[in-house]
């Protein structure tokens, strides 16, 4: 990329960053490209459509919350790790009002930009599930799917009501899955 479009490119991406962050993932593409001084064209030139751009400005922290969860899986304590994982997920989810229906949405479009990063969120989610189900700390019936119904249900509460309202039907949701107490934030109490 030559320099001009790489500030560009790296101007674009920051104003983004603030626009989503004051109005949501459904804010205007034209004022993304008005905020960063840039004709919208060349907007549409780096980034086609908007999953595009959310995708770039979600890579470095997708990056992260995929290491986290790695070093979550090489953990000893599945149950703390099922907790964490959740809790990281509804987090990374809501860094943006809207972000949490776009990764919903990226899981089961394989077209979308956002998609590879949600089935590895999906991947090690079900790895964390997995080994707290292999050892006895989350019911039997409790699948994938379940767990990612959890989160998206969290992070809309918290886009929607509260951060206590969601953290809440996290914990009361979490208690119903485990066979135990798991340690943690999750918990109501």
């Amino acid at each position: 990329m030559r320099a001009d479009a790489r500030r560009n490119y790296d101007r674009l991406l920051a104003e983004a960053d603030v626009a989503f962050r004051e109005h949501g993932t459904d804010t205007s593409l034209e004022a993304v490209a008005r905020r960063a001084g840039v004709a919208v064209g060349t907007l549409y030139g780096h980034f086609p459509n908007r999953r595009a751009l959310v995708s770039a400005l979600l890579r470095e922290r997708n990056e992260a919350l995929f290491a986290f969860g790695e070093r979550l899986l090489a953990g000893v304590d599945a149950g703390r790790a099922l907790r964490e994982w959740i809790s990281a997920v509804v987090d990374h989810a809501t860094t943006y009002r809207g972000l949490a229906a776009l990764l919903a949405d990226g899981i089961d479009d394989a077209a979308s930009e956002l998609h590879a990063s949600c089935a590895r969120m999906a991947d090690i989610g079900d790895r964390v599930l997995a080994a707290a189900r292999e050892a006895g700390v989350v019911r039997r019936e409790v699948t994938g799917t379940d767990v990612l119904a959890v989160m998206n249900a969290v992070a809309w509460t918290r886009e929607h009501a509260s951060t206590e309202q969601a953290d809440r039907l996290l914990a009361f949701t979490v208690d119903g899955m485990v066979t135990r107490r798991l340690p943690g934030r999750v918990s109501a109490t």
